[in-house]
């Protein structure tokens, strides 16, 4: 297996640009379950050709889809190697998030005290002092 080198900065621009559309977003889940002509794809959508052909363009400047030339047809089918990496850059987003939310929890959770409230900031023994360890999530990778 090869291993996936991490998308570039204009790469994520690029992936995230395509599937900000639905009709983008269908196409692709179209050329996932078999590859299809062009023109079969634009007989699905109340747009003209050269529209799909436009959004079957942002798709492959994406890189997640291939068109390949058949006679006259232009085929298309999903790139699986770009959808790949692309599911690994929003599941590594989504470990970001989680591990936020679990360490907000935690804070929010923190040990109490004999009244049963805690002051955060107040100086109170047990309160997480945050002052040197937060992170500054616009430095985390990606963020």
């Amino acid at each position: 297996m090869v291993a996936q080198r991490e998308l570039s900065e204009a790469e994520v621009d690029r992936v995230f640009h395509a599937l900000a559309t639905s009709t983008r977003r269908d196409i692709l889940r179209r050329t996932i379950e078999r590859e299809q002509s062009v023109s079969t794809l634009a007989s699905e959508y109340e747009m003209s050709f050269a529209a799909v052909q436009k959004h079957v363009a942002v798709l492959e400047a994406a890189d997640l889809i291939v068109k390949r030339a058949e006679g006259r047809e232009r085929l298309v089918r999903a790139n699986p190697e770009m959808i790949a990496r692309a599911r690994a850059l929003l599941a590594r987003y989504e470990e970001l998030w989680r591990s936020r939310i679990a360490r907000l929890d935690d804070l929010l959770a923190g040990p109490s005290t004999s009244s049963g409230t805690q002051s955060v900031g107040s100086g109170t023994q047990g309160a997480p002092d945050t002052s040197d360890t937060a992170e500054d999530p616009r430095n985390e990778e990606g963020v």
